[in-house]
């Protein structure tokens, strides 16, 4: 069927299958319909058909690697939706005080800002010391930003209602060296995180972590894949974690949801039941 975008579901398909195939990347549990919209995209930008697509998937692996960091970047920004951090301050934070090392992992985490936002809760919170944030994506241009960790002016300025309607004390700037038109995340933050490529489509556990973050992530994937993604996700959290959803997404199957215990029903954090 032909939508009107110009690109078939069974092109859409037979892409699907070129991919894994030739690369090893399946895609074939993604939304269909973003799928195709940024599909779409690139075709229109690079004003290629179908055919010439595939034959640049095939033979050029720069424009494969340039096609997965299209197809897979995130819309994010610093302190996103406030209400999120203030239920973290207050209902995460405290009882992630009570550890002596704090692991929390950021999935789907784009160009670093949701990375650079939770080391600064962390830290204002007393906690910078003894956590460590694991920032991971499937977009390797993104990951080269966030392990820069530097950012436009133009975008701080944005960012910096969100840090306000936080109720953290201060400014973001604060956090910031500023030089010219561009500012640096202090070192004691980036320090304090590492970033590396990791797939929630195929890859496995690479560690146990108090707090998980993935928002923003899960309207990309199928149900099917949502569900594989959140055993990860309980698989990886230590006993009593925290797995931190946000708004827009949330644990849906009845079996997945008997595994956790509900600590914001708005901002969907929840917390691991033990075993």
């Amino acid at each position: 069927m032909n939508d009107g975008s110009g690109l078939t579901d069974a092109q859409l398909n037979e892409l699907t299958d070129l991919v894994n195939k030739v690369h090893g990347f399946d895609f074939s549990a993604y939304s269909k319909a973003s799928l195709k919209r940024r599909v779409v995209r690139v075709m229109t930008n690079k004003s290629m058909r179908f055919y010439d697509l595939k034959h640049a998937l095939v033979n050029n692996n720069d424009f494969f690697q340039w096609f997965l960091d299209e197809i897979t970047v995130n819309v994010t920004e610093m302190f996103r939706d406030p209400d999120f951090y203030k239920a973290l301050n207050k209902q995460v934070i405290p009882y992630l005080s009570t550890y002596q090392h704090v692991k929390v992992w950021s999935a789907g985490c784009s160009s670093g800002e949701e990375v650079y936002s939770l080391a600064i809760l962390l830290n204002e919170a007393g906690l910078g010391k003894k956590s460590f944030i694991y920032g991971t994506d499937v977009n390797t241009e993104m990951l080269k930003e966030a392990r820069r960790g530097i950012y436009s002016l133009k975008k701080i300025r944005n960012y910096a209602e969100n840090y306000q309607l936080t109720g953290l004390k201060g400014t973001l700037t604060d956090h910031f060296t500023i030089m010219y038109d561009a500012a640096t995340i202090h070192n004691e933050l980036k320090n304090n995180s590492l970033f590396s490529i990791h797939s929630l489509v195929s890859d496995s556990i690479f560690n146990e972590f108090q707090m998980i973050c993935c928002r923003n992530v899960f309207i990309y994937f199928e149900t099917e894949l949502q569900e594989r993604v959140l055993e990860l996700f309980y698989n990886s959290l230590s006993p009593l974690g925290f797995l931190c959803m946000g708004t827009k997404e949330a644990i849906r199957s009845d079996r997945l949801k008997k595994k956790f215990k509900v600590i914001n029903a708005r901002e969907n954090i929840y917390q691991k039941i033990a075993d």
